[in-house]
């Protein structure tokens, strides 16, 4: 008698990733909102940091934290917009195997003008 072995759903394996899809596009969306908050938060903080340490760190760090703060809602703009790159896919190139090459054997060409060679002895 055979018996069949069933998993349940909790101790079932990861299914074999088969394909080159590309993820969802709710995982997309799900990634590019995660990449825009975290670029927020770092905003945020960068200018709080700012306010907070005018008067305890150097100016030139003030004002680095000043910029990264005033600029970085522009670049998340553009980050949370843009789709992530395509792979770089080898294209398959087809590999001959060389005992089903054909050999390269000089031509012999017929010309209407010259009689047709005599038939050699039968072998």
């Amino acid at each position: 008698m055979a018996s069949t072995h069933q998993h349940s759903r909790e101790g079932r394996p990861e299914p074999v990733l088969i394909t080159e899809a590309e993820p969802s596009l709710l995982d997309q969306h799900a990634q590019r909102k995660r990449r825009y908050a975290l670029t927020m938060a770092v905003r945020a903080a960068s200018l709080i940091l700012a306010v907070c340490l005018l008067h305890v760190i150097p100016l030139w760090a003030v004002l680095a934290l000043a910029f990264l703060g005033t600029f970085l809602p522009g670049f998340a703009v553009v980050m949370a917009n843009d789709r992530p790159p395509k792979k770089r896919q080898a294209v398959p190139h087809y590999e001959g195997r060389p005992e089903r090459q054909l050999q390269n054997r000089p031509n012999r060409v017929i010309d209407a003008d010259e009689p047709p060679p005599a038939p050699g002895p039968a072998a």
